[in-house]
């Protein structure tokens, strides 16, 4: 099986378009320049030392992950807007869909959103994540429009020995009851300040470490923004109000996480958050 195409961060869009409706995944070298690099390593470094490793068979548990990122640095506009990631999510997810408004046919657009971020760092002795498609998450038939855009920018090298982000080209075009293989799926190998970006239908996961150093990714998100409330009630009801009402009212007004794992905070249930039990929450940077 033939790996992911690699592409320059400046070719053509239409082109890596093409690819990513084809395959499902491109790799994009240079993705971010070593600048943007240091400056990342500078504002979430601390906070990847600082953090335990996982407790379960799925996120790992000689693996470490870093939440709410876009709080802890201010440096990620040049990675969320880098044209080849960001124009062709705007591209494949951004589809006019016809609405009939009485006796009036109108088209409208959806719009994008960034959903989940996380910093993975991936340590010697850590095992293969199970492949998985991120668009389960809501639930998604497949196949399907796409709904999801993520990358994952190399914060180190990648190989097929520490860890190397496994891809199963072309998975976004199975239907949902053909199970993925390991023999399928291919290790991403690119250096460090590359991007992999793939769609959410695709099946991938994290690789086995079986070197003597972690490998560190950056992932980031980008969903159709219909999938979400009507109203933003979190904006909506100050906490103080949230708290004068039971727990199943305080859920149905989206404190809650649901199944398999829509809604999280710092990795927990954000009902916690209500109770102030959830660990990690984070100040701004510095500017």
């Amino acid at each position: 099986m033939a790996g992911l195409v690699r592409v320059a961060p400046d070719a053509d869009l239409d082109e890596v378009v093409e690819i990513l409706e084809r395959d499902g995944g491109v790799i994009v070298e240079d993705f971010v320049d070593a600048t943007v690099l240091r400056g990342l390593w500078h504002d979430l470094g601390p906070s990847l030392e600082a953090r335990a490793y996982g407790d379960d068979w799925y996120n790992g548990t000689r693996t470490r992950r870093v939440s709410s990122v876009f709080a802890r640095t201010h440096r990620l506009t040049p990675v969320v807007t880098q044209p080849l990631y960001l124009q062709a999510a705007r591209r494949i997810m951004q589809q006019p869909v016809p609405v009939w408004i009485g006796r009036s046919r109108v088209e409208m657009t959806p719009t994008i959103q960034i959903s989940g971020t996380q910093l993975i760092q991936i340590h010697t002795g850590q095992g293969k994540q199970p492949l998985h498609r991120d668009d389960a998450l809501h639930l998604r038939r497949h196949p399907g429009p796409t709904s999801r855009v993520q990358l994952m920018l190399a914060m180190s090298d990648f190989t097929a020995e520490n860890g190397g982000t496994l891809v199963i080209p072309g998975s976004h075009h199975w239907d949902d009851e053909r199970p993925p293989r390991a023999d399928e799926a291919l290790p991403t190998e690119m250096r460090a300040g590359s991007g992999l970006i793939w769609l959410g239908g695709v099946y991938h996961g994290g690789g086995k470490n079986i070197t003597d150093t972690p490998r560190t990714g950056l992932t980031i998100a980008l969903d159709l923004g219909n999938l979400r409330q009507e109203e933003n009630q979190y904006l909506a009801v100050p906490r103080e109000s949230v708290l004068a009402y039971p727990e199943e009212v305080r859920r149905l007004l989206g404190y809650d996480r649901c199944p398999p794992g829509l809604g999280w905070y710092e990795m927990a249930d954000q009902y916690l958050v209500l109770d102030g039990g959830v660990p990690g929450a984070v100040e701004a940077p510095a500017a």
